[in-house]
């Protein structure tokens, strides 16, 4: 099994961000191991492509970036919880942080360049808009203080309150840079990229709103190999449950791919393989390690070949209910990801 990805197209995802970011500049969420495409080599060629900020959740993940970017452009949004002291300051990299008790942490640390991060409404992380925001971050040096949009991929009155809020409170915390936008809320116009936007989704072919849809291009494209050809005859069922029977005789494949590499079971029946442009149907359920699909239409394809998964992100999510970003996260580790520039 493999992964190919398109590089090119992450480059030109990330362009196309920025580019849509006006004035701002934006930075690259790299998180969950590059949204499960592997973070080092996303970050090496974000950063090629001339991205400056990249934010990721825990500081094994800054650790894993080591030697690629300078680590004083790492954002690890958890910010340190106790015990993570030394780990954070042998990083270098730098934390957001989201509370009260952090921001007390960091000064008992002997403090130094920060990020903060205001709750202007998600109730997750952050400092509540509501307290004195301004009181907690005096005497900090903030380079970027930020906050999350709950609703941008959603036509949302939450939106425009969040800004509003963040407008407000920002005026009294003084930092060399503000950050609202992800990828959907660059979309929502120039009133929300202030310095610096943090797209993550849409870096990795995601389409998070209607917006982008011609902007973004895909990036990854699973492929697998056919473990065996066979003859089913009519009356015959296919995989667990029996949930598909066959109407009559059928040439299948039984390919190396299931739900243990993320190939999510709720495709099953629903599903489908390319092959030369032709569109080969998943038969019954997808298992653990194996998918079977038709193979009819394609008398040529035999063991040991290549085939395509027909999966495009939006459109996973769409028939599915799965979000695309669980698509991207939860791929499996025994794909080998092969990069193509």
């Amino acid at each position: 099994m493999r992964l190919v990805l398109d590089g090119g197209a992450l480059a030109a995802n990330w362009r196309a961000l920025d580019g849509l970011s006006g004035r701002a500049a934006a930075g690259a969420a790299v998180k969950a191991d590059g949204y499960g495409l592997g973070a080092r080599e996303v970050v090496a060629r974000l950063a090629a492509a001339g991205c400056r900020d990249f934010f990721v959740a825990h500081w094994a993940e800054a650790q894993a970036l080591a030697g690629l970017v300078d680590p004083a452009r790492i954002a690890v949004l958890h910010g340190i919880a106790p015990g993570e002291e030394a780990v954070a300051l042998a990083a270098g990299a730098v934390p957001v942080l989201n509370s009260a008790q952090q921001i007390a942490r960091w000064r008992a640390m002997g403090g130094g360049t920060c990020h903060v991060m205001i709750d202007t409404g998600m109730s997750r992380l952050g400092l509540d808009w509501r307290d004195d925001v301004a009181g907690h971050c005096a005497g900090l040096d903030i380079d970027l203080c930020l906050s999350h949009l709950a609703s941008a991929d959603e036509d949302s009155a939450q939106n425009g309150a969040q800004r509003l809020r963040f407008d407000q409170v920002r005026t009294g915390v003084t930092a060399r840079r503000y950050s609202l936008a992800n990828s959907a809320g660059i979309s929502l116009g120039h009133g929300y990229h202030f310095d610096c936007t943090r797209p993550g989704l849409a870096l990795y072919g995601g389409v998070p709103v209607a917006a982008l849809a011609d902007v973004i291009q895909p990036v990854m494209r699973i492929e697998t190999r056919v473990l065996q050809v066979r003859k089913v005859q009519a009356g015959d069922s296919v995989g667990y449950g029996a949930t598909f029977t066959a109407s009559h005789e059928m040439r299948t494949a039984t390919l190396s791919l299931g739900y243990a590499d993320g190939f999510k079971r709720a495709l099953s029946a629903i599903g489908g393989f390319v092959k030369d442009g032709i569109r080969l149907p998943l038969l019954g359920r997808v298992s653990m390690d194996l998918t079977c699909i038709d193979i009819s239409a394609a008398p040529d394809l035999g063991e040991g070949d290549w085939i395509a998964a027909d999966l495009v992100l939006p459109q996973a999510e769409a028939s599915t209910g799965i979000s695309q970003y669980e698509w991207l996260t939860q791929i499996g580790r025994r794909f080998e990801r092969v990069w193509v520039d």
